[in-house]
């Protein structure tokens, strides 16, 4: 099968090749399925695990991307609750082979059905950036009606996710980005902007939550906004910074097909739109993930059309 490959840490994506690869086979509780759409992190190649196994043991050349929409084609031993020629999507296992191949072996329990009226494209944006949007929110930043939530990043994959999910349960919502991206940010659901290149973060005042896709020296500011009883919740690693009366959440999502099928609910009904930047087949993937410009958005690459 055709697949992307990556075998050296430190050339990041510029070392990605579209090579041949062996058919993967289902093990014990997976699915084989064929991956209609896949979508890649920025980062992913220096995540740890993207280059070990659970043993610690490398596994170069690897197949990155773990973001996946596509039809089960078959079952491992054991495996229950999805059926081959089922719709899916979810997020492959960090230390196994991702989506960016023709074929990928997938737990069954980190898939969700995909409803039939949406399309694969947007199936495969979903996952990551909506789960990562959902759990910090929700699980960890135990988001209410009423509270002020300051989303950095809010025109990006996670953070307009993020924006979206915490207007809709009634938070006033602040979003912050580049100059360029106001327009976005506001029209993902932010409420407010603040513009990171010229002004003044600390004029925000102190909000609830701040949920926070950027790190650095943003992430250490952002911990004195946070109002006490309040919590800053981060995805950038561990929190260089806590509040001085408040919470300090660092966290890796994890896959959850409950809340998945939340998320795909919501696109259903139009009350969730995901940042998409640019689709490109598996062809021209490794130009798609290599772009000479800032894209803004989600990359996805469409593999079996």
């Amino acid at each position: 099968m055709k697949a992307i490959v990556a075998t050296d840490e430190a050339a990041g994506t510029a070392g990605m090749t579209l090579t041949e690869r062996p058919k993967p086979e289902p093990g014990l509780n997976d699915v084989l399925v064929e991956v209609r759409a896949a979508g890649f992190t920025s980062g992913e190649l220096t995540w740890p695990s993207t280059w070990v196994d659970r043993s610690g043991h490398d596994r170069t050349p690897l197949i990155p991307g773990h973001d996946l929409a596509g039809v089960v084609v078959a079952l491992g031993y054991g495996t229950t609750g999805l059926s081959v020629g089922q719709r899916v999507f979810g997020i492959t296992d960090w230390y196994r082979d991702g989506a960016l191949a023709e074929y990928v072996a997938v737990e069954a329990r980190n898939l969700a059905p995909l409803p039939g009226d949406i399309d694969f494209t947007l199936g495969a944006s979903l996952p990551i950036s909506g789960l990562t949007a959902w759990q910090g929110l929700f699980d960890h930043g135990r988001v209410r009606a009423g509270q002020s939530v300051l989303v950095h990043g809010a025109a990006g994959a996670v953070g307009s996710m993020a924006a979206q999910l915490a207007r809709e349960a009634g938070a006033h919502v602040i979003g912050t980005g580049r100059a360029g991206s106001r327009q976005t940010a506001l029209g993902f659901g932010a409420h407010e902007f603040v513009d990171l290149e010229n002004d003044a973060l600390e004029d925000v005042g102190q909000v609830d939550l701040v949920f926070d896709v950027l790190g650095g020296d943003i992430g250490r500011r952002s911990a004195a906004l946070v109002r006490p009883g309040g919590t800053l919740v981060s995805v950038t690693g561990p929190v260089e910074a806590r509040p001085a009366d408040g919470l300090a959440i660092d966290f890796v999502v994890v896959s959850d097909p409950a809340q998945l099928s939340e998320l795909a609910r919501r696109v259903r009904d139009g009350r969730l739109r995901m940042a998409i930047g640019n689709v490109a087949t598996l062809d021209d993937a490794v130009a798609a993930l290599n772009p000479t410009e800032h894209v803004k958005g989600k990359t996805i690459i469409s593999v079996h059309p």
